[in-house]
């Protein structure tokens, strides 16, 4: 696993950013007062998750409304019209926001 340091971890509750991260991209966001990501780039068309919006514990995609959980990935809208979103482990550490990604 590879650590990498996104920022501030300074997020106001329900607050969502998008991260370019190597070749990806990770969608942040602080439910509950825990920091949750997901991929970015939703699966189905493409867009990115961070420019939707926050209902619960669920982000929408801002194209399709299709709604993934921030805790599993799980496609909770529309199984079948696309699949689930891969998960990031988030920490805190020293007040920054730092992401686990898997070695290439």
């Amino acid at each position: 696993m590879t650590k990498i340091k996104l920022g501030p971890a300074d997020f106001a509750e329900r607050e969502m950013r998008g991260y370019e991260v190597g070749k990806r991209n990770v969608c942040i966001a602080k439910i509950h007062g825990r920091y949750k990501g997901l991929d970015d780039w939703c699966n189905h068309a493409g867009c990115l998750l961070s420019g939707g919006r926050i209902e619960d514990n669920t982000v929408v995609c801002p194209c399709h409304e299709v709604g993934f959980d921030m805790d599993t990935g799980q496609n909770v809208t529309s199984p079948g019209v696309c699949d689930d979103q891969p998960t990031v482990q988030l920490a805190v550490e020293d007040g920054a926001l730092v992401v686990d990604l898997p070695d290439a």
